[in-house]
């Protein structure tokens, strides 16, 4: 009979495409994933895996079980769905991941709310940004993953998973206090066509947001400066080294010399949680929605 840890292991080598990828999703060291696979092949009696350069291939045959390997992990992750929904009991693991703001703004609160009514559920939780983040949950590294869509940008949320509004987050933009607009009510994006900007990464799906926005505008950004965390953007802002988009959930205290001024035509990113259907009856997945939907309307 074939082993389902050893299947999962196969599973996550066709999902990750790498012994290192596979060991990192399944959170075990490459020599673990690695003897998983000898056993594995021991038992089905053929090679899974060829040597690819430096690293590894699945062969046909183990392309082969590797689709079945997906359809029966779907199945068990049916069946463990439908036995907590018949139980009704919120117990157990659950695995979150979230964009950094969401997990500095919205965690804190939720994870204590689910703690204190459902204290046999075990919560882990992982900063990951929108797009890696619905790649996990399709995966099923994670199991609930907050996401978003800016109001004129939305973010390719493939077919199959489950979703639930959290908020508004509203972004005003951040500019060093002797800048001549910081004293304004309220400013248009299009304003600090002259300016230098501090954004996300290269690759980020809110950095991409920028770029089309302004590009709508008719303005062709200078990108001076990139960082990931919303507190080095600020920090930049400071220093009197540009301009920046701050969104306001998770955003915390604004540095000295900073100042935010809203967009006169409200700039506001959409925040939600997303799962996979199949595990839409879970109670531990309902109560995490219900926690972030809760946490969620204290903060709008």
């Amino acid at each position: 009979m074939l082993n389902l840890e050893r299947l999962r292991t196969l599973d996550a080598l066709a999902r990750h495409g790498s012994v290192s990828g596979a060991a990192d999703g399944l959170h075990v060291t490459t020599s673990a994933v690695s003897q998983q696979m000898a056993k594995l092949e021991r038992e089905v009696g053929q090679q899974l895996l060829a040597k690819n350069g430096r690293g590894v291939r699945l062969t046909d045959a183990g392309r082969l079980l590797a689709e079945h390997a997906a359809r029966i992990l779907s199945q068990v992750a049916l069946a463990q769905s439908d036995l907590e929904a018949q139980r009704g009991e919120v117990v157990g693991e659950l695995r979150l991941g979230a964009f950094p703001t969401a997990a500095r703004g919205l965690f804190p609160a939720a994870l204590s709310r689910l703690r204190s009514r459902h204290p046999g559920l075990r919560v882990t939780t992982a900063e990951l940004e929108p797009a890696p983040a619905l790649r996990a949950v399709l995966r099923g590294d994670v199991d609930v993953a907050v996401v978003l869509d800016w109001y004129n940008k939305r973010l390719p949320v493939p077919g199959g998973l489950s979703r639930a509004a959290l908020l508004d987050d509203p972004a005003d933009v951040a500019l060093p206090a002797g800048h001549p607009l910081a004293e304004r009510d309220e400013v248009d994006l299009e304003e600090f066509a002259d300016d230098d900007w501090i954004t996300w990464g290269d690759a980020e799906f809110c950095h991409e947001w920028l770029l089309d926005t302004l590009r709508s505008k008719g303005v062709e950004p200078r990108i001076a400066h990139r960082a990931e965390e919303h507190a080095t953007q600020l920090a930049l802002v400071a220093a009197g080294l540009g301009v920046c988009v701050a969104p306001r959930l998770g955003r915390g205290p604004l540095p000295d010399g900073v100042r935010t001024v809203p967009v006169r035509q409200a700039v506001r990113r959409h925040v939600y949680a997303v799962w996979r259907a199949d595990a839409d009856r879970r109670p531990s997945i309902r109560a995490a929605a219900d926690a972030l939907r809760a946490t969620g309307e204290d903060l709008g």
